[in-house]
């Protein structure tokens, strides 16, 4: 510590020897600095306050019925965003900036200082803006800022009618395309419907059902069929046993196989009837009504028969007997019968192998379908979604129009600045005294150290490194001491003085700004 202050100490005797060169230094820097401060030139600074209420009364009412965007941080990117290129370029040419450009360089430096001067000032949470501009000219300031306030409200009034034309826009373009995809899932589905119409059926009963039913039909056919069989060889047995006249032909089978035909045709098609429709269903009615007009014919055939027969010469003595003959005619009605049910088991079984085969195919048929119905469903619920979002940015733009979202207020119109805002030249000429009082210093300490001069024994010794024997002190006369006070006087002097010259300036600039 004790070496530190030495050095110091030594420091400050060498830039004594030169004090006079830093008090020159001095003032010849202080007096520049002043009158460079002097006669720099006024800026003038013109400034608004605009306020944006995003607070409506309608948001409340409509919440939920349109969309309401985040009118705050729309209006503070705004801010943001508002001192850009083109926009700067719009506010040159409302403001009247570029008359005096002759070339693109000068346009360009324009721009570049428009840009710099140009100052947007939010406050926290409030929504109030501050717009000011500093220029060399009052009215121009004035004109840059009312320019400036004027963009600030057509952009932000514009921005969101663009938003809200885009959203619109694009909405629209999405509806068109969703209603064709939603019309393209309908004809599909609709294809597949009739394609399959026979397959999925109306619903009211399943292929297990059916198969259940025909089984069961098939089954009591089948059933029938036997004893059919067993009827009509129990019949032909009895007619074998019976004693038959020599010579004498055995009559013909009476049978009817045409209305049989029709009757079995008949009741085919009943039984697909019946699995489409009820008992009363007016074809169902008329099926059963034809077949039982066929049977009554068929009964009356049979009779006529039999008494054609019974009238002939088979009828005659040495003929069959008439109990023969009965057995007969019932042999040929058990041969009918048995044919009619045959026709009707083969129907049945044909039926169920039919069933089958569809009832592999519904699972496909059901998950295609399901799959049908799905892009259906999500085509219209998109589609649906969309014109409700359509018809709430509708409501959204129409409630912006009517009350305006955003109302801006302006508070402090542009003002026609009459005072400079800068220089401060009350800041700036002690800060040039400061500044000239340290280049003195800064030189004095500089030759110094080009012209080093040893203050003791001790640094010399140190320096050098050889044995210092002694020194010779210089004698103090009343004349030195007088030539060092005067010395003393006039450096004090001059220190006063620098520091009363740039008082006295300020305290007149003061006095002349007042």
């Amino acid at each position: 510590m004790e070496e530190l202050v030495t050095q110091i100490i030594g420091y400050l005797r060498g830039m004594w020897r030169f004090r006079w060169w830093g008090l020159a230094l001095a003032w010849v820097a202080g007096i520049a600095g002043s009158l460079a401060i002097y006669f720099m030139p006024d800026h003038y600074e013109s400034s608004a306050r605009i306020h944006v209420d995003t607070q409506s009364v309608l948001r409340p009412l409509m919440s939920g019925l349109a969309v309401q965007p985040n009118i705050s941080q729309q209006i503070d990117l705004l801010s943001r965003t508002l001192i850009s290129r083109p926009n700067v370029e719009k506010l040159i040419t409302m403001a009247d900036l570029d008359l005096t450009v002759q070339n693109a360089q000068q346009r360009e430096a324009l721009i570049t200082s428009v840009t710099s001067r140009l100052r947007i000032q939010s406050g926290r949470g409030d929504n109030l803006f501050t717009l000011s501009y500093e220029d060399v000219e009052p009215h121009r300031a004035q004109r840059v800022v009312q320019s400036l306030l004027s963009l600030f409200v057509e952009s932000g009034l514009g921005g969101k009618r663009q938003d809200t034309d885009a959203a619109r826009r694009f909405i629209e373009d999405q509806i068109r395309s969703y209603e064709q995809k939603l019309t393209d899932a309908e004809n599909r589905l609709k294809d597949f419907r009739l394609r399959n119409m026979a397959l999925l059926g109306t619903g009211a009963r399943d292929y297990v059902t059916q198969i259940a039913e025909t089984n069961e039909q098939l089954r009591e056919a089948r059933l029938e069929l036997r004893e059919a069989e067993n009827s009509r060889d129990a019949l032909r047995q009895q007619l074998s046993a019976a004693p038959s006249d020599a010579g004498v032909a055995p009559p013909p089978m009476v049978a009817t196989p045409e209305i049989d035909a029709r009757i079995d045709l008949l009741k085919r098609n009943l039984d697909e009837m019946l699995q489409r429709y009820t008992e009363m269903h007016p074809d169902v009615v008329g099926a059963r009504r034809v077949i039982e007009d066929l049977e009554k014919q068929k009964k009356a055939q049979l009779a006529e028969l039999s008494a054609s027969m019974a009238g002939s010469t088979f009828g005659a003595p040495g003929a069959m007997s008439a109990g023969v003959e009965q057995t007969r005619l019932a042999v040929a009605q058990a041969e009918a019968r048995v044919a009619s049910l045959r026709a009707r088991v083969a129907e049945f079984e044909s039926r169920l192998a039919s069933l089958s085969e569809d009832a592999k195919r519904i699972p496909e048929l059901e998950t295609e379908m399901a799959q049908l119905n799905r892009d259906y469903s999500v085509h219209k619920s998109n589609y649906d979604q969309l014109v409700s979002r359509r018809e709430s940015a509708n409501i959204a733009a129409e409630m912006s129009t009517q009350s305006g979202i955003a109302d801006f207020r302006i508070i402090d119109p542009p003002t026609l600045p009459t005072k400079p805002s800068a220089p401060n030249r009350l800041l700036l000429l002690p800060l040039a005294a400061l500044v000239g009082l340290g280049a003195g210093f800064a030189l004095t300490f500089l030759i110094s150290q080009l012209r080093p001069a040893f203050s003791d024994a001790r640094q010399l010794r140190e320096i050098t490194g050889l044995p210092v024997l002694g020194t010779v002190s210089m004698l103090t006369t009343s004349e030195r001491r007088r030539r060092r006070r005067n010395g003393l006087f006039a450096f004090g002097s001059g220190l006063v003085a620098y520091a009363g010259v740039f008082a006295a300036v300020t305290v007149a600039i003061v006095f002349l700004q007042s």
